[in-house]
């Protein structure tokens, strides 16, 4: 439970840092197409990070690097609170680049809890896991919200030291929560197989273009649903109420999609979670109300959790115990770089082509992960 309560911190993390971020980079850049630059500035971090931070679980251990990274996140958030005192904009962007470090940390919560239960349970842990994240998901928007103005001089300044707590809070919380030794940990010789052959798996493949493709989607749409309502003349509260529900059925299946995976398998689940971004896309293109956007979205959020605990769940099949770190660390690169993308892309695209347009781009990439589903299938057969 107390991974649980680490998870849902990262999450207050990164729900903060994804609703202030636009809007602080908006309020400092030169120019107004680099606003996202702080959005996208933290995935890439995750991205470049992910090879250095499984490096360090190797020779530390998980706990010990799971607190460096809590120590980045809180040495990054009063650099980005400074930044927006001084208002610095290449400060902040340097800042939310740093804090991918946590970022990628953060992002291996899911696979550590896996060690710390039976095999039997790997499923439902994963699954547990990733529901902290509704603890995020409720207490990021009221975070950034609530402490905006407690420096008058410097909007958001106030939500980024508060986030500094937050780090504080799970580095406290982290200290109690005691890891099994990873295999070969503290060698400096790398075990098992190498990694691009443990890449070339189809197992390893599907489950990171699960993983990949699920939050591509997920991230490309859900950035874009503000912009798109306000092109459609929906008040601002219409949006949040929007992407409220939508984070809500992210995390809220966790409960169950552990259960679901063990009772149907993975592929399924997999489908299911194809089945619900294409039911996304199609309510999308029924029109432009409020209720589209909701049902829309929520679709969406559950779409990507089946996807992304189906992908998570088939990728601990495709490693070796004394492989973990490597393979851990090339199958988040794919998510984080897919998500560099998406995030950089997002507000250009439905600006310039239009909702209609992006929702009809995202059939690509869906149509992609059918066809390596159908694959898989036909390899294991």
């Amino acid at each position: 439970m107390l991974l649980v309560f680490c998870q849902g911190l990262f999450m207050t993390n990164n729900v903060t840092f994804i609703a202030i971020n636009g809007l602080v980079g908006f309020a400092l850049a030169p120019v107004g197409w680099m606003a996202t630059l702080p959005v996208t500035g933290y995935v890439a971090g995750g991205a470049l990070a992910t090879g250095l931070v499984g490096r360090h679980q190797r020779q530390y251990g998980r706990q010990k690097t799971f607190m460096i990274g809590l120590v980045v996140a809180i040495v990054s958030a009063g650099a980005c609170a400074w930044a927006a005192v001084t208002r610095d904009f290449w400060l902040l962007n340097i800042a939310t680049l740093a804090a991918g470090y946590y970022n990628a940390n953060g992002a291996l919560y899911r696979f550590a809890a896996v060690e710390l239960v039976e095999d039997s349970h790997k499923e439902k842990a994963i699954s547990w896991v990733l529901a902290g994240g509704i603890l995020g998901a409720v207490a990021g928007p009221n975070l950034a919200s609530g402490a905006r103005d407690a420096l008058t001089d410097a909007p958001f300044a106030g939500a980024y030291i508060a986030l500094m707590g937050v780090g504080l809070l799970g580095l406290l919380v982290m200290s109690r929560i005691s890891f099994p030794a990873l295999p070969g940990q503290g060698q400096t010789a790398v075990q098992g197989r190498p990694l691009g052959e443990i890449v070339r798996q189809p197992v390893f493949i599907i489950a990171a273009a699960g993983c990949a493709i699920g939050y591509g989607i997920m991230n490309l749409l859900m950035a874009a649903t503000p912009i798109a309502m306000s092109q459609c003349s929906h008040p601002f509260k219409e949006a949040a109420f929007v992407l409220e529900w939508h984070v809500l059925g992210m995390f809220v299946p966790s409960f169950f999609t552990g259960k679901l995976i063990k009772r149907f398998g993975v592929l399924p689940v997999m489908t299911a979670g194809l089945g619900l971004n294409l039911l996304c896309v199609t309510v999308a293109l029924s029109g432009d109300g409020v209720m589209q956007f909701f049902w829309a979205l929520l679709a969406l959020g559950v779409g990507w959790n089946f996807l992304y605990i189906g992908g998570s769940t088939l990728a601990t099949k495709a490693w070796a115990p004394e492989e973990r770190t490597r393979a851990q660390a090339a199958l988040d690169f794919s998510v984080y770089a897919t998500m560099t993308l998406t995030s950089f892309s997002s507000g250009a695209l439905v600006t310039t082509g239009g909702w209609t347009s992006m929702n009809l781009g995202a059939l690509v990439p869906l149509a992609l992960m059918a066809a390596a589903l159908l694959w898989l299938r036909r390899v294991r057969a």
